[in-house]
């Protein structure tokens, strides 16, 4: 039977519209994306793996390959190196790495807090006053150059002191903290939940700094708004494949929107077991501390890109402000596009 015309030219204009409500701009120029990341396992990227374990990058037309790495500063190298396409990391690194002639971008929020910790072994804690007291110290970051890098020269330089003051030492993000502080191969530790919480339960830390809340934030960079962990990517990748941004976008905007009515509950049945490091009760303990670090809609702001620079330039004198263009380092445009798909 011959349909009439008019219903053809109906159920085609349907199909039309639901392949790009389904896609968002139109079919992802690469369907294949490869994601690194530097230790995925860590609160720090719970937005990514609730988009991965949820199934939202596969709703939007991709077929995403994460990459995990011991540190962020890993996770950007295999991005220059062309091993993976998007890092999953700190967005500070957008503005780090421009004197080095990289122009990276962010186009999705995670973290609007850093997140991270600086905590001394408990036999250390006894004599520490202020951050000059760290001199001499075996320091224990996720990876050199890393965010977690990066707090340790922030404390340093509140008194005056350089990365060379302390020794600096790759302990990953994962169990390999842990086994560094209680074996005495550091003195303090700069790393993320939930390492830092199964050490504070453990009683073999004292907390220095703790910017997992807005108050903790405050204390260390003068302003809560400082955002962290981003997806971003070279601008020349963003340019040329719009489409797949934003369907990585509104994966994870749908992650965001997810965690901010989630339960701990939701969370612990909804990552892989092992991120639990067998403690359930810890994993739930930093969650409801967390929860509010997360962004509640992936998007930047100027105040934080500002505030963001000047942390920067206090201890690395490769970053002089006058010459960082920050309208390059973020787009909110996707985000905003993923929230009008998504926020109900």
């Amino acid at each position: 039977m011959k349909l009439p015309r008019s219903l053809v030219v109906a159920a085609c204009a349907a199909l039309s519209l639901l392949s790009f409500d389904t896609l968002g701009q139109g079919k992802p120029e690469k369907p294949k994306v490869g994601i690194a990341v530097g230790g995925k396992a860590a609160f720090y990227y719970l937005p990514l793996t609730i988009a991965e374990r949820l199934g939202y990058f596969k709703d939007e037309g991709l077929e995403v390959e994460i990459s995990d790495f011991e540190g962020g500063s890993k996770a950007l190298q295999a991005v220059v190196g062309g091993s993976a396409d998007v890092v999953s990391g700190a967005w500070e690194n957008t503005i780090d790495q421009q004197p080095k002639g990289l122009q990276l971008q962010g186009f999705v929020l995670q973290g609007r807090y850093p997140m991270i910790c600086l905590a001394l072994a408990k036999a250390k804690a006894a004599s520490y006053k202020s951050p000059k007291d760290l001199k001499g110290m075996k320091i224990g970051v996720s990876a050199p150059g890393s965010s977690t890098n990066r707090m340790v020269l922030r404390m340093l330089s509140q008194d005056g002191l350089k990365g060379d003051d302390v020794s600096i030492i790759g302990v990953g993000t994962g169990p390999g903290v842990i086994a560094a502080m209680t074996s005495g191969q550091i003195d303090a530790v700069s790393n993320l939940d939930p390492m830092i919480a199964k050490l504070e339960k453990m009683g073999a830390v004292v907390l220095i700094a703790d910017t997992r809340t807005a108050k903790g934030t405050e204390e260390v960079f003068g302003s809560a708004d400082m955002p962290a962990g981003a997806l971003y990517a070279p601008i020349s990748f963003i340019q040329k494949n719009p489409n797949t941004v934003q369907a990585l976008t509104n994966a994870m905007v749908r992650a965001l929107l997810w965690i901010q009515k989630a339960t701990p509950e939701d969370i612990v049945k909804t990552v892989p077991p092992e991120y639990l490091l067998g403690d359930k009760d810890v994993y739930i303990a930093s969650f409801v501390k967390l929860k509010d670090a997360y962004s509640p809609d992936g998007m930047f702001t100027e105040a934080g890109a500002q505030n963001t620079l000047k942390y920067l330039a206090a201890f690395n004198p490769a970053i002089k402000p006058a010459d960082i263009k920050l309208a390059p380092t973020f787009d909110n445009s996707y985000a905003q596009k993923a929230l009008a798909k998504y926020k109900k």
